[in-house]
């Protein structure tokens, strides 16, 4: 098991933690004063209030809350952000409103979670040609519905 550390900011009030015990994900909360209202198609950065400290060779993924997308259009603009094993600045979430009504985000709501995997980098090699393979180059809906 890997060990998480995180420094909690004055202004958070929780510690990120899994809901269940099959959860992958822990959720992570606003730690925000006053209420942030989202217009249709408005951006926000939300900080967390907390900084984390991985172990080398992780990373920590943030990935909408599924309840916040499909109830609200609540999700986050860059999909899945990555948190590298050297980042130690606050914890901060860039959510978009993608319905046509206005939402307002609460002080210590949950809105992403934050799950914790293990990664490797590639030794690049560069080639003039890659290997044949029957799907080639196809993509985007190629190998049908």
């Amino acid at each position: 098991m890997t060990i998480l550390k995180i420094e909690r900011l004055t202004h958070n009030r929780f510690v990120p933690e899994y809901k269940t015990e099959g959860a992958a994900g822990m959720d992570l909360c606003a730690a925000i004063t006053e209420p942030v209202t989202l217009k249709p198609l408005e951006r926000a950065l939300i900080p967390t209030g907390i900084k984390i400290e991985l172990e080398h060779g992780y990373e920590a993924q943030i990935r909408p809350r599924s309840g916040l997308s499909i109830k609200h259009g609540i999700t986050l603009i860059n999909c899945v952000g990555t948190i590298d094993e050297d980042y130690r600045g606050e914890v901060c979430i860039p959510v978009v409103n993608l319905s046509n009504e206005t939402y307002t985000i609460q002080p210590d709501e949950r809105i992403a979670q934050m799950i914790i995997t293990r990664v490797e980098q590639a030794e690049i090699e560069v080639v003039t040609e890659l290997t044949e393979t029957i799907r080639g180059a196809g993509g985007f809906g190629s190998t049908g519905k």
